[in-house]
C-alpha cells in the first residue's frame, strides 16, 4: 500500500472542491451557542461515580451512646448523625443525579458551523484515508507530511479496524465520522483532516438545503 494520498496547498484547505461558505465562514459575533454546546458535550459525557452514605446507611451507631439525661452532655440517639465524624452526609451525592443537557438539534447543528468556521484556518482537505496494513507509523509519517501538527482531528467517511489500528496508538489523534461531528472535538483541535467524502457527507448534513428538509 500504502501511505494515504492527498492533496494539499498552504496552511488552508484543499482539494478540488471548495469549502462551503454556508458551514466554514459562519458569523460567530456571539460565542454563547457555542459554549452551550461545549459544555453539553461535557455534561453528556460525565460519569456519575460519586456516592456519600446517609445517616442510615453509615455501618455502627445503633446504640445509644449515653444515657438521655443526668450526663449534662447534649442528647444524641446514635454516633452517626451528620454532625460527627464518621456519620452520615447530609445533602451528599446520591450517584443517580442526571447531569445531562440537551441542546435542539437545530442549534447543534448551528453551533457545529460555528465551530468549523472559527477553526477554518487550520482545516486540511485530503483526497482520502486508506490504510490497507493498519500501520501507525505510516500514518505519523502521513500527518507530518501534510503539516498536521498537535491535536489532529481526523475525520473520515467510515471507520474500520485497519484506520481504528493506524490511529489507536498516536496520543494526538482522534478519529471520528463524519456525522459524529461534536463541537468540543473541533474547538480542541489544532488541525482537522478531513477526507473528500467527509467533506461531501458534513455538506449534506449541515447544509441549509438539508436542514429545511428536514424541517418540512
Amino acid at each position: 500500500m500504502s501511505t494515504p494520498t492527498f492533496t494539499k496547498s498552504g496552511n488552508k484547505a484543499t482539494t478540488a472542491a471548495k469549502l462551503n461558505k454556508s458551514i466554514f465562514d459562519v458569523d460567530v459575533s456571539n460565542h454563547d451557542l457555542l459554549k452551550q454546546a461545549y459544555v453539553s458535550y461535557m455534561a453528556n459525557g460525565r460519569e456519575n461515580l460519586s456516592k456519600t452514605l446517609k445517616r442510615g446507611e453509615v455501618r455502627g451507631g445503633g446504640k445509644k451512646p449515653w444515657k438521655q439525661k443526668g450526663t449534662g452532655r447534649a442528647r444524641f440517639g446514635s454516633i452517626r448523625v451528620p454532625i460527627w465524624r464518621g456519620g452520615g452526609i447530609t445533602f451528599g451525592p446520591l450517584g443517580n443525579e442526571n447531569y445531562t443537557k440537551k441542546l435542539p438539534t437545530k442549534a447543534k447543528r448551528q453551533a457545529i458551523k460555528q465551530a468549523l468556521s472559527v477553526n477554518k484556518d487550520n482545516v486540511i482537505v485530503i483526497e482520502t484515508f486508506e490504510c490497507k496494513k493498519g500501520k501507525t507509523s505510516e500514518t505519523s509519517k502521513f500527518l507530518e507530511k501534510i503539516n498536521a501538527k498537535n491535536n489532529v482531528l481526523l475525520v473520515i467517511s467510515q471507520k474500520d479496524d485497519l484506520s481504528d489500528r493506524a490511529t489507536r496508538n498516536l496520543k494526538k489523534v482522534k478519529v471520528v465520522y463524519a456525522m459524529n461531528l461534536n463541537v468540543y472535538d473541533i474547538l480542541n483541535a489544532d488541525s482537522i483532516v478531513i477526507s473528500q467524502k467527509s467533506l461531501e457527507i458534513i455538506n449534506d448534513w449541515l447544509s441549509p438545503k438539508a436542514t429545511s428538509k428536514e424541517a418540512k
